[in-house]
């Protein structure tokens, strides 16, 4: 029955549908309580069947509301078709249809926009206006799709329609707005649309700094008239744009370093400081991740080190053979019956490395501002001694597994591991020493510096 409406479906023959209907009344109604990949709606609206549609829409207009394996609704596909008069009779049923977005986050007002069906994006528009602001995916517009698809018509009218200034200088998550976008793609008709019909922003700025000029400057033989009119509408470059006071400040501290430095004979790079900041942070975060990771495993470590200590634990209350006194209880580690003082050691360095672990996990999940590379530094500290200390407690659980007359090739193993560790340890620590006092250094040289400039500063005023 159901391939028999599919094939009706197909052909658009509504006399079939109804024959089918009459031998079962129930037949479209198990297409909303079933799941399907697609109703016989889809495939009509898709087919551009308008009778058969028709005829759904009357005996079951709930239909209209039902989305396929890819939450595309019979008005999503009239929509990429260009299937006018089916989609109005779509927009009779339930016209907040519109609204609904597929697997891609598009409505049909983004897909009549990117296909160019300016009489169908005219209707959907008119029906429902505010779909036309939904966002898409990486926050991009329903003009954002224009211009990547080159749909200049489909801009001109959601333009008249529902663009306003900010919904027309929206930018998507790489900060573009549809003029960035425009000049990438070299669409001269719609910079120039753009630019002469439009209120864009022409100075407006991306994530990376660019203006539409700052764009423009690798392609000025092909496109001079674009990069005239754009300054004819006041555009400017980035570099050419007025400093703020703290910027100004910023400007004039690296001008009199970078002048020090000179005279010096020190040559220093160039560098820009979103780079430093991002390199930084990245580093920052990815020192986050690994010190949590480290100190879960270290946690972990100690804490079945800690209940399950070397040499296990007395399965029964024992008694002296001289007397009746119980000589050991039974779940007591026998470690701290026959060798208390190794015991006490291994105690002491276990619980050192497991409450250190503790601690680093506590700072890091506590929310407190430590992402600076200050914190990140004393953390890694801290997991340093954490780290140590789990070595020790391995040494001493070694040694209280070892038997005696295996204790000379294990020492000798066991010193020159430990050696080995303590001169890794002592490695680190200089070079993490040396950094940490060539950056002071510099922190001072650049203080002397400054306080040179307002001694001399001052004298000079007098």
């Amino acid at each position: 029955m159901e391939k028999r409406l599919y094939n009706a479906c197909l052909e658009g023959s509504k006399s079939s549908l109804l024959n089918l209907l009459q031998e079962d009344a129930l037949l479209l109604d198990r297409f909303i309580t079933g799941r399907y990949p697609e109703t016989p709606l889809h495939v009509a609206s898709m087919l551009g069947h308008l009778e058969f549609v028709d005829e759904i829409l009357t005996r079951k207009p709930e239909l209209a509301k039902e989305v396929d394996s890819r939450k595309s609704s019979p008005l999503h596909l009239a929509a990429a078709k260009g299937h006018l008069q089916v989609a109005k009779s779509l927009l009779q049923v339930d016209p907040d249809m519109c609204l609904v977005c597929d697997v891609d986050g598009r409505n049909p007002i983004h897909i009549a926009a990117m296909k160019g069906h300016l009489g169908l994006l005219r209707e959907l528009v008119d029906a429902r206006p505010w779909a036309a602001r939904v966002l898409m995916e990486q926050g991009e517009t329903v003009l954002h799709a224009c211009v990547r698809c080159n749909q200049l018509d489909a801009l001109r009218l959601l333009v008249e329609r529902v663009s306003d200034h900010e919904f027309l200088n929206s930018k998507n998550d790489d900060g573009n707005t549809i003029l960035h976008l425009a000049i990438a793609a070299k669409q001269t008709q719609t910079i120039n649309f753009l630019i002469s019909n439009t209120t864009v922003d022409v100075n407006c700025e991306n994530e990376d700094g660019f203006t539409a000029l700052d764009l423009l400057s690798q392609n000025q033989r092909d496109m001079k008239e674009v990069v005239e009119s754009l300054q004819r509408m006041g555009a400017t470059r980035a570099k050419y744009k007025p400093l703020s006071n703290r910027e100004l400040r910023a400007t004039r501290t690296k001008i009199l370093l970078s002048t020090q430095d000179q005279s010096n004979g020190i040559s220093k790079p160039k560098r820009r400081e979103n780079g430093k900041k991002s390199v930084k942070k990245a580093w920052v975060e990815k020192q986050y991740k690994t010190l949590m990771v480290v100190a879960i495993l270290l946690a972990t470590m100690a804490f079945q080190a800690g209940i399950n200590p070397p040499s296990g634990v007395w399965q029964e209350n024992g008694k002296s053979e001289v007397s009746d006194v119980t000589s050991h209880n039974a779940g007591y580690s026998i470690l701290a019956y026959n060798r208390p003082s190794l015991y006490d050691k291994f105690v002491k360095f276990n619980t050192f490395g497991f409450l250190a672990s503790l601690s680093i996990i506590l700072l890091l999940i506590s929310g407190l501002p430590l992402k600076y590379e200050f914190f990140m530094w004393v953390l890694m500290i801290t997991m340093w001694a954490a780290v140590t200390a789990m070595a020790v407690a391995y040494l001493q659980s070694v040694d209280a597994l070892t038997p005696p007359h295996t204790e000379t090739s294990i020492y000798s193993t066991v010193s020159i591991s430990l050696l080995a560790w303590l001169l890794l340890m002592l490695l680190l620590f200089l070079g993490h020493a040396i950094r940490m006092i060539m950056r002071l250094v510099k922190i001072l040289q650049k203080s002397v510096i400054r306080l040179k400039y307002a001694i001399f500063t001052r004298l000079g005023s007098v």
